[in-house]
């Protein structure tokens, strides 16, 4: 537990772009990634738009065997992880199979294809996807499925955590790398669940915004008029190696993964604790272990969910947790124009960080015309802001009161190793 752990590749499939640089470039300019549903007839619901990944075709990327057993959050993560891998220049071989590991975490997982064999057996319907319907499902089957791609025979592994998931890849690679397990670590998150059963479920919590004459404008976090979150899909995966291992490599990192913390409300299944207590706790503890004063910290990605509770929860526990350094941090939502990619969502923050600091911008909150008087932080309203950014933080907060906070900078890590 020596050394700093690097990110050295990033690669996306999001509502605003097939890649990674699309997708920051849409961010960038504020641009939406919302529009009516299209994956199946919402006519009928309350909730008719959604942050879809649109011109995917997954025939373009891999073969028919492949289609037949990988549904579509699988297809999601391999496709991001080529890109990553190719960014890093990373080459997986004999020589260093062994000490490459996977971390792909997921939320809902294979929910699409869940719905697809239920709704085909009570049909009855012969195409019914039966026989890879059990694997393709499975959560762990984006890791399997990008340790199959890269060649990767060092740890891989799997953990759902809500909204959190994808925030909680990078601490569990972190942790492989810093224990010597592995030199390498293809992580990040995905999810793909734009589905009949999982809208109506989310309606009937009134959990999601119902602006469906206004789909641009209906993911609007820390605004007064908030009305829910936008569901979204996609993936996000990063390619994280041990700072050595980089130099040895000659290539160049976008940030160090400094630290980080993962905290339980213990309070609810699907509301945040009020107060935000351990909320703060997590950003806290994800500060201090990764050597980071309050006072250094430049920028925030907040998980800002445009729903009521979540984005007030949030305010309160970013300025217990900073004290008086809040009025001065930057903090941005890109929910407001990707909706919630769920599983994805935390690991996209992860991006947004790495970015930031490596181009000295951050994107925007959009829609944020009428500010909740409650939520008084900088927001970033509406345009991009360059600056110089030397320590950012992502929050991560999913159902069931799961916490998780990742510490970036742009210098090796000052904290605790482990």
């Amino acid at each position: 537990m020596t050394d700093d752990v690097v990110i050295t590749g990033i690669g996306a499939v999001t509502p605003l772009g097939l890649d990674r640089d699309s997708t920051w470039q849409g961010l960038l300019a504020g641009k939406s990634g919302v529009g009516p549903v299209t994956a199946f007839d919402a006519s009928a619901l309350p909730t008719r738009i959604a942050a879809e990944v649109r011109g995917f075709e997954p025939a373009e990327h891999f073969t028919g065997k492949q289609l037949r057993r990988m549904a579509r959050f699988s297809q999601f993560a391999v496709v991001a992880t080529r890109e990553a891998v190719a960014d890093a220049g990373l080459t997986v071989d004999a020589g260093n199979a062994a000490r490459v590991g996977v971390v792909v975490n997921a939320a809902v997982a294979g929910f699409d294809t869940v719905e697809a064999t239920v709704r085909g057996l009570l049909a009855p319907d012969p195409t019914a996807p039966l026989s890879h319907f059990v694997p393709s499902s499975l959560t762990n089957m984006p890791a399997c499925e990008v340790a199959i791609e890269v060649g990767a025979h060092g740890p891989v592994n799997a953990s759902a955590l809500a909204c959190a998931s994808g925030a909680y890849a990078l601490l569990d690679a972190r942790r492989l790398i810093l224990s010597g397990e592995a030199d390498v670590v293809i992580c990040g998150g995905t999810d793909a669940a734009v589905t009949p059963a999982m809208f109506a479920g989310l309606v009937s919590m009134g959990a999601m915004s119902q602006r469906n004459d206004d789909p641009t404008g209906a993911s609007r976090p820390f605004a007064a008029d908030r009305d829910g979150f936008v569901f979204g899909e996609g993936a996000v995966i990063l390619v994280l190696e041990s700072a050595a291992h980089a130099r040895r490599r000659g290539v160049t990192p976008y940030a160090t993964v400094a630290g980080g913390a993962l905290t339980s409300d213990a309070f609810h299944v699907s509301a945040p604790r009020p107060g935000g207590v351990f909320a703060a706790e997590a950003i806290r503890q994800a500060l201090d272990r990764s050597g980071v004063h309050p006072d250094e910290v430049d920028y925030i990605c907040a998980h800002g969910t445009s729903t009521k509770a979540n984005d007030l929860t949030e305010t309160v526990a970013i300025r217990a947790a900073l004290g008086a350094a809040a009025d001065r941090v930057a903090v941005s939502a890109p929910k407001s124009m990707l909706g919630h990619l769920i599983g994805a969502a935390g690991a996209l923050g992860a991006m947004v960080c790495a970015l930031a600091i490596r181009e000295g911008v951050v994107p925007p909150t959009v829609n944020l015309h009428q500010p909740d008087p409650e939520c008084d932080l900088d927001y970033v309203p509406h345009q991009a802001r360059e600056m110089p950014v030397r320590a950012a933080l992502t929050n991560a907060f999913g159902f069931g009161g799961q916490n998780c906070v990742v510490v970036f900078t742009d210098t090796p890590s000052r904290g605790e190793s482990g």
